[in-house]
Order: C-alpha cells, then sequence, then structure tokens
C-alpha cells in the first residue's frame, strides 16, 4: 500500500508540474490576479506531494507544516540579494526553485497551496485509502 501512495503522490506532483507549466506558457488566457498568484500556489501543492512522497509515513499535519516551512523558507531566502545567488535565481532551474523576488502576498498563496493540498489527501486520498483497509478487514 505504501508504494502506491507514493506513486499517486508522484502522479500528483508531475500533474501539478504540467498544470504549473501550462499557466506560465498561457498567461494571456488568465487574468492578472491568477498569474500572480496561481503559480506560487501551485508551487506549494506540490511541495506537500514532494515531501508526501518523502514522507509517506507521516501523518498529513506534519507533511503540511513541512511543505509550508520548505515555501516560506525559500521565499523568505529571496531577501538575501548576494551576488552569486542572484546569478543562480536568473536561471530558468534557479527562477523555478529559488523564485526571484520576495512579496508578503505569496506567503498567503503558499498557504492556500497547502491547505488545498491537504485537503485534496485527507478527502480523496487518505479517506479513500481508509475505506479500502476497513473493507478488506
Amino acid at each position: 500500500m505504501k508504494n502506491k501512495t507514493r506513486l499517486i503522490f508522484a502522479v500528483i506532483t508531475v500533474l501539478t508540474i504540467m498544470t504549473g507549466l501550462f499557466v506560465r506558457i498561457k498567461k494571456v488566457w488568465f487574468p492578472d490576479v491568477v498569474n500572480l498568484y496561481l503559480g506560487d500556489a501551485l508551487y506549494a501543492f506540490m511541495m506537500y506531494y514532494i515531501i508526501s512522497f518523502l514522507f509517506v509515513k507521516k501523518n498529513i499535519i506534519f507533511r503540511g507544516l513541512l511543505a509550508l516551512t520548505v515555501c516560506y523558507t525559500i521565499e523568505l531566502s529571496q531577501l538575501y540579494q548576494a551576488d552569486w545567488i542572484n546569478m543562480v535565481r536568473q536561471t530558468l532551474p534557479g527562477k523555478l526553485v529559488l523564485g526571484s523576488g520576495f512579496l508578503y502576498t505569496d506567503l498567503l498563496a503558499y498557504l492556500l497551496g497547502v491547505l488545498f493540498a491537504l485537503c485534496v489527501d485527507y478527502f480523496l486520498i487518505y479517506k479513500h485509502k481508509t475505506l479500502y483497509v476497513s473493507r478488506l478487514k
């Protein structure tokens, strides 16, 4: 069951990345508010499922708090403006992983992304899994 759960988390992570890239490529289709905050919310959503993949046996609260901590740490690291890290941030991988500029509103987007991931995990994965296990008994 643990490997099946990990596979679900990996698939969700890949689908989230694809969704984020799609939204970025087709940004003219979306209003400015979506373009401004959806990427950060999806990043946090993805981070939750990466953490869940790595810590599959931990409870959802631990995974949610860890994902939020990672996102907040990366966002706060954008306040650090040394030349070497700014050069890293100018590359595509650096920009995707580290971001490019600190915004307080990004912290809210991360919180909403992790909360949505927690809801998806709890209502679509966890509840289904416990229902399946209870049927086996």
